[in-house]
């Protein structure tokens, strides 16, 4: 099928009464950076996001609060004179992949969390920055104290409802090479895991899972590492999630409250949320097909930039090997359109201009990100990053609505 370009995605919008865009953050509206603590937001970009209003929502891994949130981005690209809370101008949608819900008022919730894994999610950090620790000093045993430190305190990200250990900085500063950067992660992953068997004996052995960005897809429930290559460095980000938080189910949850804001119903429920969600993209189609008449669906669109795609050979077979953290909710959303004769949409950004090596769109062949066998169909291709994505994205909320 034919793509389409920026301004014909915008006549399309245009000309439809009920849409609903669905929008990842980093690497879309803002550049990829090593340390998140340096992201910079448009202040005309949380202008266009508030008049587009109910036709718009976020779904992203990161979250809105806490030191790192994106809430402190919309505070600094305002400025002190003015207050988001007040003017309704904070992100909507879901953060945490779907565990911590915002309005534009700054509302927040944590919908199907119990306090028992609220209380396991504060030792985490911790835990996170003695194993960084102890990571660099068997990977670097020359690193001096206040640089094993500064790497540490850069590596662990102290986000309240997913703990992450982004080995960016360590790449950067510590390993060069490949096979240095194999090592980290295989050592990351250690830490993890170990993480993960202590929530097992407290009880919460269903409550927690590893989420790796990007990764390579899952098999038997596992996300697959991405591991460091010449040309790319793979997986970064391991983060500690609540089960039940990833984007697919945060789509449904999405669509569930937007058609309760249009129809005054919520056809899967009042209080559905990620956590009580079918665990699979099957189950989840088949419940939306159950549960929403097709005239009350919105059509969709996706914007997002990570996914992946690596060949691999089977023999003498070739097959793929296909991941990445929007892939799962850009498919479910194509299939959601299949199914209920609606054209929906999926947008990806090129995100590798930024700071973190990725595949790019300048590449015609896609490589890294998708490929011939692709089921996920890019209907929109924004080659010039976030910077073109925000450009178009202010013209869509100035001359459409």
């Amino acid at each position: 099928m034919a793509r389409l370009s920026l301004n014909e995605l915008q006549e399309e919008i245009s000309a439809d009464r009920d849409i609903l865009l669905i929008q990842d953050l980093d690497g879309v509206c803002m550049p990829l950076v090593r340390d998140p603590l340096t992201r910079v937001l448009p202040p005309q970009y949380i202008e266009a996001v508030a008049r587009l209003g109910d036709r718009f929502r976020v779904l992203t891994n990161g979250e809105h609060s806490g030191a790192r949130g994106v809430n402190r981005l919309v505070e600094q690209a305002l400025g002190p004179r003015r207050d988001p809370a007040t003017e309704g101008l904070y992100l909507p949608g879901l953060a945490a992949g779907g565990v911590q819900s915002q309005t534009g008022h700054g509302q927040i919730s944590h919908p199907g969390v119990s306090q028992a894994e609220l209380q396991f999610l504060q030792t985490v950090t911790a835990q996170l920055g003695n194993g960084v620790r102890q990571i660099i000093e068997q990977i670097s045993p020359s690193c001096a104290a206040e640089e094993l430190e500064q790497l540490s305190q850069a590596a662990v990200l102290d986000n309240e409802l997913s703990p992450t250990l982004n080995l960016n900085v360590l790449f950067a500063g510590l390993c060069p090479e490949p096979d240095q950067q194999r090592q980290l992660q295989e050592l990351s992953l250690q830490l993890l895991e170990t993480i993960e068997r202590q929530a097992q004996q407290q009880g919460l052995g269903d409550s927690f899972f590893l989420h790796l960005a990007p990764n390579l897809g899952s098999q038997d429930g596992k996300e697959l590492l991405k591991w460091a290559s010449r040309e790319h460095r793979g997986t970064s980000d391991f983060q500690f999630m609540l089960r039940g938080a990833v984007k697919e189910a945060g789509l449904l949850v999405l669509l569930n409250q937007h058609i309760a804001r249009q129809s005054g119903r919520a056809p899967l429920g009042a209080d559905f949320n990620v956590r009580t969600a079918p665990r699979s993209a099957e189950a989840l189609l088949a419940l939306a097909q159950e549960s929403i008449a097709p005239e009350e669906m919105p059509t969709l669109v996706g914007i997002a930039d990570t996914i992946t795609s690596e060949r691999l050979m089977d023999g003498n077979q070739q097959c793929w090997r296909r991941g990445g953290s929007d892939r799962g909710f850009l498919t479910l959303l194509q299939e959601i359109g299949r199914a209920f004769g609606r054209t929906n949409r999926v947008v990806l950004v090129d995100s590798s201009g930024g700071e973190l090596d990725r595949p790019s769109l300048q590449d015609p062949e896609l490589r890294g990100l998708s490929d011939p066998e692709d089921p996920l169909q890019l209907d929109v291709l924004v080659p010039g990053g976030p910077r073109a994505y925000v450009q178009w994205f202010n013209g869509l909320a100035s001359n459409v609505f």
